[in-house]
């Protein structure tokens, strides 16, 4: 198991590296300066020299899953809690009034991301949307973000590609169907939406399916299991032993350097395609190099190639990811649970009557999906963990002194599973949402925040969300859906709902289901 092996790594470790890092330690958990009141630090369980809190991680009975593992010690020791892993002081947040005051009331203070040594590497020192720090470079890029990437217009402007995959994807489970003799087929739907999820943000965020696809998301995948923030370099990023030793770090500056020479390619490709009068408005790499090359007078940062490369990398890795693990989640779901199916299919067969067609648009008509698609991503957080903030200036949450430079997890997967807010939290009920008055994730009711809250909030939210759409109706729609292996009239509870680490929450294996054609697609 990964998480042993590290410990008995760390309890290995070379001698002089204990004596400095115990020495470390000791004046890190010291951090009152002589003369003043000693701090008021948040409660968290017992710490080891060396190791800080990882062992109470690493013997926990869920395994990696550390959202969950580190819900079990918040009930011990409170919402509010301070543990070092490694020698990283680290406060994890698990209720809701404790994330508004870190996202809302001191927002401006929790505004700069911890960057780890691994993530320097692939963001090239934070020059980018979601790593950089609260800074001018951060406010231009979120400003072209708001008027620029994500704008209502934009969004839309992409309609056609989304529809165009969504066609692929029924296609796909159509042809299925029709190689099995014209009846139900099972499908290995996980991988399907995966790659349906996939082309649309890669040919939303570059104009095309890239010639180098597989290779480019392989290493995009690779650089997000190393940047997770469990490797001795981001444990202990400031030995500087670790680093020279650290074979995390060097593989993740050679995956560093595969995407980058990708995005190379892409980016002198679109450079050709706009000088043969190509148009640079159909792609969002197309904007970034129009407003490189009309400049802005009002910029202090210049929107250099390494930052457009590395705002494009992150659309590819957080929009493909977060879209295709949701939607994957709420096909379980709803496989799980054959009331909430035969609803959800109810109100798509009656909206769309007698069409052998979607399109985006038809999806407005749409009242009890979108519910659906809340209910999973409260359930099935896609970043269970907010990505991680860094306290710029000592501040007090919750009545505790948090020390400038702590490393701050908003647990969000626990908070929206919370009975103190939730009623059955743990049951997957779409109804929950019903009314005017029912929580929403835009950052307002602090108990529901997949997207975060505040300054540092995902600025893609709605590209995001309209990618899955008219895919999951669309699949609802044509297709009733079971488990392999039986006809699906039971409660569902065999179906396996394991989670594998990594940052997202993901499924452990790939959703297969066997899919029955109901309505004819003409796609």
């Amino acid at each position: 198991m990964e998480g042993t092996m590290l410990l008995l790594g760390l309890l290995l470790a070379l001698p002089v590296l204990l004596i400095k890092l115990v020495h470390k330690y000791f004046q890190a958990a010291s951090p009152s300066q002589p003369g003043k009141p000693p701090l008021r630090l948040p409660p968290g369980p017992r710490q080891l020299p060396v190791i800080g809190s990882l062992h109470h991680l690493l013997a926990s009975r869920h395994g990696g899953l550390l959202h969950r593992a580190m819900r079990e010690l918040s009930g011990r020791h409170g919402p509010v809690m301070l543990l070092r892993l490694g020698a990283v002081p680290t406060l994890v947040v698990s209720s809701a009034e404790a994330a508004r005051e870190v996202l809302k009331t001191h927002d401006a203070a929790f505004a700069s991301r911890h960057l780890t040594p691994t993530l320097d590497v692939l963001t090239i020192g934070g020059r980018d949307i979601l790593f950089s720090p609260y800074g001018e470079l951060w406010r231009q890029i979120r400003r072209i973000c708001v008027l620029e990437l994500f704008s209502a217009r934009r969004v839309q402007s992409f309609r056609r590609i989304r529809e165009e995959e969504a066609a692929r994807l029924f296609r796909s489970v159509a042809d299925s169907c029709a190689a099995a003799g014209g009846g139900s087929a099972v499908v290995d739907i996980g991988e399907l939406v995966c790659r349906a999820m996939t082309d649309t943000v890669v040919r939303s965020a570059v104009g095309g399916r890239c010639a180098r696809r597989d290779e480019f998301l392989r290493e995009l995948h690779r650089a997000v299991v190393l940047t997770s923030g469990f490797n001795f370099t981001d444990l202990y990023p400031s030995s500087r032993l670790v680093r020279r030793l650290s074979r995390a770090l060097r593989e993740t500056e050679q995956c560093n350097r595969n995407v980058r020479d990708i995005m190379g390619e892409i980016i002198r490709e679109q450079l050709q395609n706009a000088d043969g009068g190509q148009d640079e408005e159909d792609n969002l790499l197309a904007v970034l190099l129009r407003l490189q090359r009309d400049g802005d007078d009002d910029a202090q940062c210049p929107l250099t190639t390494d930052v457009i490369s590395t705002v494009v990398l992150e659309i590819f890795a957080a929009g493909s990811e977060t879209s295709s693990t949701t939607l994957e989640w709420a096909l379980s779901e709803l496989t799980r649970n054959p009331r909430a199916m035969r609803r959800a299919q109810a109100e798509v067969r009656e909206a769309f009557r007698g069409q052998q067609r979607l399109a985006e648009a038809d999806t407005a008509k749409l009242r009890y999906l979108p519910l659906v698609v809340k209910e999973t991503l409260r359930l099935h957080v896609p970043v269970p963990f907010l990505l991680p903030r860094e306290c710029r200036e000592a501040c007090r949450v919750m009545g505790y002194d948090v020390p400038r430079g702590t490393k701050v997890l908003v647990n969000a997967w626990a908070i929206a599973r919370d009975a103190a807010y939730w009623d059955d939290p743990e049951s997957f009920r779409p109804e929950r949402f019903e009314g005017t008055g029912g929580v929403d994730f835009r950052g307002v009711d602090f108990e529901f925040i997949p997207f975060g809250a505040g300054r540092r909030m995902c600025p893609g939210m709605a590209l995001g969300l309209v990618n899955m759409e008219v895919a999951l109706a669309g699949l609802l729609y044509h297709f009733d859906w079971t488990l392999p292996d039986g006809d699906g009239d039971g409660d569902g509870k065999v179906l396996d709902m394991s989670e594998a680490f990594g940052i997202t929450v993901k499924r452990k294996s790939k959703l297969v289901l066997r899919a029955t054609p109901r309505v004819p697609c003409s796609y």
